[in-house]
Order: C-alpha cells, then structure tokens, then sequence
C-alpha cells in the first residue's frame, strides 16, 4: 500500500508536477496541474501534501467552500492518489500561530518541498506577498495506487 513517502518519491521523478483535484458547488471536479512536496504541517506536525496557490485562483475559492482535496502523482504507469481535509494558511486564509513570518518560511518550505530553487529569496518573498500567494495543506486521510 502507497504511503506518503512512497508518494513523495514518486512525484520527484516527475518534477514534482501532480494534479490536484477540488469541487466545484455543483459537484463537478475542478484539475489542475500544480508543483507539490510533502512537509510537516506547521500546525499538527503530521506530514501533508503542500502546495501553494495564487490568491485569485478557482481552486482556493472551491477549497473555502469545500475543504478537501485529492492530489494524484504518476511516474510512467505508476501513479498514487491523495485524499484528505485541505487547510488553507495565507492572507486571505489567517491560521492561528502563522504570523507574517511564519507564512513566509511556510510557503519557502513548501516551495523547497516541491523541488524548488530560489537564487534571490527577497525576490520570491515579494512576489508571493504580491500575489497573495496561499499555502494549501493536504492532510492524507486515504492514499492508494500503483506506488
């Protein structure tokens, strides 16, 4: 059974690139294809899926009304599922003990999480502030695939 290091080391493969998945109101599926790297919740220490959105994007106002994602990583024919409770930490999306600061290093580690590289971090800094950049934390309550 796939378990999220398993999932965490198939995704590298693939540069990190997964599909995640939301609802819309009317039950539809909402995809799309975002960068993800498995971390520590900053506030349960339980390890999650993060990933980090834009501010405007479709998928945090389906993730507001219904907080709960699936993200799916696939290596060739190899693929693994995650379900679970989504929690959003950003400015539009306040968390209890993540200040400023903290988001800031939690969307860094995120990004770092998700194979990112950064030569000028006062630059990325500004522009997730300016994009009001949104972590979203996915905390597995199923995993399941090919492994």
């Amino acid at each position: 059974m796939p378990d999220l290091a398993g999932f965490a080391e198939l995704i590298r493969t693939e540069h990190n690139l997964v599909v995640v998945a939301t609802s819309r109101g009317d039950g539809t599926a909402q995809a799309s294809v975002v960068n993800a790297g498995v971390l520590d919740h900053p506030l349960t220490g339980r390890l999650a899926v993060g990933l980090v959105s834009g501010g405007g994007a479709r998928k945090l106002a389906n993730l507001r009304a219904r907080p709960h994602a699936t993200v799916v990583g696939r290596a060739g024919w190899r693929w693994v599922g995650v379900e679970g409770a989504a929690q959003l930490i950003g400015p539009d999306d306040p968390a209890a003990d993540i200040d400023a600061e903290a988001l800031r290093l939690l969307l860094r580690a995120i990004f770092t999480a998700a194979g990112g590289t950064h030569d000028d971090w006062d630059t990325y800094d500004r522009v997730m502030a300016q994009e009001r950049r949104t972590a979203v934390l996915v905390t597995p309550e199923r995993i399941y695939g090919t492994g």
